[in-house]
């Protein structure tokens, strides 16, 4: 195989040097389906066939839109890159409005949906688009099927011209769309390069331990977020066979039938994962009570390398033996890594889950970069709790006078489509400006210490970084999200979002009415506990950004209720307009 340059050259270079049976498997009906690497080939070079036949021209963009990770989506991908064409992922959860603006925007002239759902909200705009047609996934009545153009490219006839678009193909030349999730403003456009990605899969590779043609991977994260999309491009380059959950209430299931190796998620799943365990450890009685909660406290003093000594390591080994073991058959038995990404990690969950052998690898990028700066890994003492790893090979990384993270690579974008202004306001030369403030430590270790635009000043001068104190207060079980305020006020304070179903056990179990939301707001008991809680976290920091006032949301923050981005990151905009008299409460009571 010759050198991977392009995206669709790792289908290729699997089928030369793995030829998997079992490349892609989803299920359906309850049953799981599989197609082996030729099978996906096969698949991917009718669907360009089919594509060529319905007119589609080097640089026209496709559509798509799938509410979970599906092996057609992939098929799709392939089969429209290799034409030289490109794929516009755009996230199920936003709203038509903006459906409507990134079909619009990228002149998309073809869709395709995953199920009836997303059909529906595309077919409340779909007249005020240039879209051609529409087809889906799932097989529904009296709509276009996608393998109507699977069926269009049966006859291969016109493969010679797939191929000539193929040789076309430089690796710098545009490759997808993706719109980003922004907090604030219209989605922009990331224009990113086959080379974009390409050299980021390459280069992230060496730092994810995978049994090369042998491990298999549970895909979950949205594969519209490039940090999926990208990770799935690498498992087809290492042999890694892709199995996708259903959806988030069918993990557990789905991770003990295909007993991965690896899985990557977003620290809000992993947050609920713990929380699921300790609410059985809670459950426990006597003995075996007592070895949890021990095992437990033992996992979250948890240092890397045996710096804990060696009578630490003696009771880590019973730990994991007794305690830990448990964890891991309850996650499928065979986990071997988890990656991270997206927000920050709260670092009890990077102790506790390394501490019981399942290490999450905390990393950290953008869509704008490909998505990887830098990530963690156990070997070679590359692990560092508290921080997103070193950077990896081929990406440059500086920190701005301001403390900004500046970075240069082949991983940084083309730029966003149709917004040079944009585009040159977050680079310098050839330096992107990420946004975001860290520093590098004398071993090379990156650490992410907030966003630029969200740290603040108080009316007494003073800057605040509300991420740093938001991570630190959700490791409470009581918190489930945090947003700290604060900007030209006197002080910080906090909106919270609090756990809804641990405080209800908690209630149950102190004999506290705590059924409805009313209940929760207006309790003097689960105040004074709360504060309880912001009362240790707040000894981490000074006293210029302790939080002194906080109210409790009546309801979950939601990504469809506008509180969450896709990427589950805050909208702290529609957050302060949401709550305003909550906010009001606390300056102006």
């Amino acid at each position: 195989m010759a050198t991977i340059t392009r995206i669709f050259d790792f289908p290729y270079h699997q089928l030369a040097t793995y030829n998997l049976d079992k490349a892609f498997s989803t299920k359906y009906n309850g049953v799981w389906k599989s197609i082996s690497s030729q099978e996906f080939i096969n698949q991917a070079n009718a669907i360009s066939r089919g594509l060529l036949r319905l007119g589609i021209q080097p640089n026209d963009k496709i559509a798509v839109i799938s509410s979970t990770n599906r092996t057609e989506w992939n098929v799709l991908d392939i089969g429209i890159l290799q034409i030289g064409a490109q794929n516009v992922p755009i996230y199920p959860t936003i709203s038509f409005e903006e459906y409507e603006y990134i079909i619009n925007h990228s002149e998309s002239l073809y869709c395709f949906v995953s199920d009836e759902e997303v059909l529906k909200k595309l077919n409340a705009i779909k007249k005020n688009t240039a879209l051609k047609n529409v087809y889906t996934f799932d097989e529904i009545t009296n709509e276009n099927h996608w393998t109507d153009v699977l069926k269009l490219g049966e006859d291969s006839s016109n493969q010679d011209d797939v191929e000539k678009r193929k040789e076309a193909i430089k690796p710098n030349d545009l490759a997808t769309l993706i719109y980003t999730s922004g907090t604030t403003g219209k989605p922009k456009g990331v224009m990113l390069s086959h080379n974009n990605i390409v050299s980021n899969v390459i280069d992230s590779e060496k730092r994810v331990p995978f049994r090369y043609g042998k491990s298999k991977a549970l895909s979950f994260l949205p594969i519209c977020h490039v940090f999926e999309r990208m990770i799935l491009y690498l498992y087809m380059n290492c042999g890694v066979e892709i199995y996708f959950a259903e959806s988030i209430e069918k993990m557990s299931d789905n991770l003990k039938e295909v007993k991965p190796n690896v899985m990557t998620a977003v620290p809000r799943l992993y947050e609920k994962v713990f929380d699921s365990i300790m609410a059985k450890g809670s459950d426990l009685k006597g003995i075996k009570r007592m070895m949890f909660y021990w095992a437990v406290d033992l996992g979250l003093r948890y240092e890397p390398y045996g710096k804990n000594g060696l009578w630490y390591a003696l009771q880590l080994r019973i730990a994991r033996k007794l305690v830990f073991s448990k964890w891991q058959a309850g996650l499928g038995g065979n986990l071997d890594i988890m990656v991270s990404g997206s927000a920050a990690l709260q670092p009890r969950l990077t102790r506790v889950f390394a501490a019981a052998r399942l290490p999450i690898m905390e990393g950290y990028g953008l869509t704008e970069t490909s998505p990887v700066i830098s990530v963690n890994d156990m070997r070679g003492g590359g692990f560092r709790i508290g921080t997103v790893g070193k950077i990896i090979d081929n990406v440059d990384v500086k920190i701005a006078e301001d403390g900004e993270i500046l970075v240069k690579g082949p991983n940084v974008m083309l730029g966003y489509y149709k917004d040079p202004d944009k585009t040159a306001e977050v680079m310098t030369g050839d330096y992107f400006h990420t946004g975001d403030i860290g520093e590098i430590d004398s071993d090379g270790f990156l650490k992410i210490t907030d966003r630029k635009k969200e740290m603040f000043k108080t009316s007494g001068g003073k800057y605040v970084a509300p991420a740093l104190l938001e991570n630190e207060f959700k490791q409470s079980r009581f918190i489930e999200q945090i947003m700290v305020i604060g900007e030209g006020e006197k002080m910080p304070a906090a909106l919270i979002q609090i756990n809804f179903p641990f405080v209800k056990e908690w209630g149950k179990r102190h004999k506290i009415n705590l059924k409805s939301a009313e209940d929760i707001i207006s309790s003097p008991q689960l105040h004074e506990r709360i504060q309880a809680e912001i009362d240790v976290a707040n000894k981490n920091f000074g006293n210029w950004e302790q939080i002194k006032k906080f109210e409790i949301t009546p309801d979950v923050w939601t990504i469809d209720d506008g509180h969450l981005t896709p990427t589950m990151k805050l909208k702290r905009k529609a957050i302060k307009e949401k709550y305003a008299n909550l906010i009001e409460k606390i300056y102006r009571p």
